[in-house]
């Protein structure tokens, strides 16, 4: 049974819409004071994630103050390494951190995909609690880290600035890396799909290193195993579509090659082009992005002016042959934890006003 309201799940599936839909990624979020209230509640950022009902709270806070087209489930991408048994942990001023990450051959031979109804059972338990709590209001995004983005901190330990052990492992030993990317296609493909099956209706792969990497690189160890994780996804549930989006920051190089990839949706993020983007991909998917999350810093008549701008950029989703693309609004990237929480109102209201008049525009009789 689609949501009440299911605009998002029609701009992912290129069908008619009567305004833009809009949500954006990190919406549960450090800007919201009831976010920070809650998290000071929880005691730390994993009591927070590993807590259904923390989590559940934390997903619901945005769409409950802004009228949101879709929740994201909280979590962090970072829960399927912990369930291989690398002891995640957050140092405070350093993000989060592995106690055993993994460079050689004995320890990539190691791993095992975890069973998410086992290992990240708190994580469906959360996905179920959730669908309950919004009632079917509006849709339940899941997602999870490109294998590749995984590997990264993985290899690294933690976050890095160049990732100077993951690119030596990837020309120095590559069949090493590959390993462990196999590996991990295979556990985001099971954690997905478990979370389909536990209620998601839409899905996201956040490759957010991926667009660090060579061209060449970048098809060889990231986007060929997304392909693989689109490939193995669930694509019905419940008698519903269940469609995908693949998000590679920094990937406006590769946007064709993304949309060759299967899924239902590109994200893209500021450096793109929008309407390049959607002349290039023509009828094969949607596209998803593209405001600077900067711009929130604005005052609001360039904040309205700004999130017209991308709206416009994308243009009428109806073709002139009557079929329809499919834009969903977002931000490049994450929303930053200093953002005005007003700010978010004023995007949310500019992105379906204009997505109205557009609409008008194409019918004025």
């Amino acid at each position: 049974m689609r949501p009440e309201n299911d605009l998002l799940l029609r701009a992912l599936l290129r069908q008619p819409t009567e305004t833009t839909p809009v949500w954006l990624m990190r919406q549960a979020g450090r800007y919201l004071p009831e976010y920070r209230a809650t998290r000071a509640r929880a005691g730390s950022f994993l009591a927070l994630a590993k807590s259904p009902a923390f989590a559940t709270e934390v997903t619901l806070q945005p769409v409950n103050r802004y009228p949101l087209d879709a929740a994201i489930l909280f979590s962090d991408i970072l829960t399927v390494p912990d369930a291989m048994g690398l002891g995640l942990f957050f140092s405070d001023g350093e993000g989060p951190k592995f106690a055993h990450p993994v460079r050689s051959e004995s320890e990539i031979a190691s791993l095992v995909p975890p069973d998410p109804e086992l290992s990240l059972g708190y994580v469906m338990d959360a996905v179920r609690e959730i669908r309950r709590a919004l009632g079917n209001r509006i849709p339940l995004i899941g997602f999870s880290g490109s294998p590749f983005t995984l590997a990264c901190y993985m290899i690294e330990g933690g976050g890095s600035g160049d990732f100077r052990t993951t690119k030596t492992m990837l020309y120095d030993r590559p069949d090493l890396l590959h390993r462990l990317l196999a590996v991990n296609a295979r556990a985001v493909t099971d954690y997905l799909n478990a979370q389909i099956r536990a209620g998601a209706q839409a899905v996201m792969i956040f490759d957010t290193w991926g667009g660090t990497l060579a061209n060449g690189a970048y098809q060889n160890f990231s986007l060929a195993y997304i392909k693989q994780i689109v490939a193995g996804l669930v694509r019905e549930n419940d008698g519903e579509r269940v469609p995908s989006i693949v998000f590679t920051k920094g990937g406006g190089l590769w946007i064709n090659e993304i949309a060759d990839s299967g899924c239902d949706a590109v994200g893209v993020d500021w450096t793109v082009d929008l309407a390049a983007a959607r002349r290039a991909i023509g009828d094969r998917c949607a596209l998803q992005g593209n405001l600077d999350p900067m711009t929130l810093f604005a005052g609001e008549v360039q904040l309205r002016s700004q999130a017209a701008q991308v709206v416009e950029a994308f243009g009428s989703p109806e073709n002139t042959d009557r079929t329809w693309a499919g834009h969903v609004f977002n931000l490049g990237h994450g929303i930053s934890q200093f953002t005005p929480p007003e700010a978010v109102a004023t995007i949310v209201d500019s992105v379906h006003n204009i997505g109205r008049k557009i609409r008008a525009r194409s019918h004025p009789d």
